[in-house]
């Protein structure tokens, strides 16, 4: 399905799981996945809660025209879309690219804001994820995405999804190479990262139930910088699952339901 942003851009969408629950989540992407992403974890949820999944403008199925978009842009795009679809809020879901756009809707549109879920986040950078970044970039201007997605894996998954790879590598990279043909929509949403801003004192305002989970083995964001989330956004929960890397949607799906039902459980 397709929700019209403001700027008439087109922003597909989907609705699975039990579509008359009143519970209701909402996953948001990382940066060069899309809804396919999720397809490990919906099992868990799809009996008892309504399901949104969407891919951000730049991303997936949705529009890669225009210029690039603030996280406050993304989060204005999401806070439109659930808006449309109910009244109710929504226990928001986001890893990595689409953590930080959840944060953004949190304290921009917390209406639309019921829990707040974050893997594998982080609301500040260091100079080592900055030359992660720089590397990045080059990469995807030399090579494109073939030559940023082989920079990337040895960062975004962890060792020992390396040595029992539940899909197989080359799998993995034709998949993903199918869904990011246009390298540059991806350096718009890359520029998003690049131009954010500490966001650790926003975090402070921000009211809702909380759970930062995270890859005890993220190789691009150490555990320190979500620990520094966790601190930020008063009463959150910190859960560490242990030998994870970053990509926990793919390397730890179980654990990480398993931990999300637990949460949702206690709130409701």
């Amino acid at each position: 399905m397709i929700y019209k942003t403001t700027d008439n851009q087109d922003l597909y969408y989907e609705i699975n799981g039990n579509i008359r629950s009143g519970k209701q989540l909402v996953f948001l992407n990382g940066l060069s996945q899309s809804t396919l992403a999720w397809g490990l974890l919906l099992p868990a949820f799809e009996k008892d809660y309504k399901i949104i999944l969407c891919d951000f403008i730049f991303q997936g199925q949705s529009d890669k025209k225009g210029d690039w978009r603030t996280f406050d842009q993304h989060a204005e795009d999401i806070s439109g879309l659930l808006k449309s679809i109910s009244d109710k809020p929504f226990t928001i879901i986001g890893i990595s690219y689409g953590s930080l756009v959840a944060q953004h809707l949190a304290l921009n549109h917390p209406e639309t804001v019921d829990k707040l879920v974050l893997l594998s986040t982080f609301a500040h950078k260091t100079p080592y994820f900055e030359a992660i970044e720089l590397a990045w970039m080059g990469a995807l201007d030399s090579g494109g995405y073939p030559l940023l997605l082989d920079v990337m894996l040895p960062t975004v998954l962890g060792e020992s999804y390396f040595n029992n790879p539940l899909i197989p590598l080359f799998n993995l990279k034709s998949t993903r190479a199918g869904i990011n043909t246009d390298a540059s929509a991806l350096r718009k949403l890359m520029k998003a990262t690049k131009e954010r801003a500490d966001f650790r004192q926003e975090l402070q305002s921000v009211h809702k139930p909380s759970l930062i989970i995270h890859g005890e083995k993220d190789l691009l964001l150490p555990l320190h910088m979500a620990k520094a989330v966790t601190q930020a956004i008063p009463g959150s929960r910190f859960e560490i699952i242990p030998g994870a890397g970053h990509t926990l949607n793919l390397e730890a799906a179980p654990q990480t339901a398993a931990l999300i039902l637990s949460f949702l459980n206690e709130h409701n």
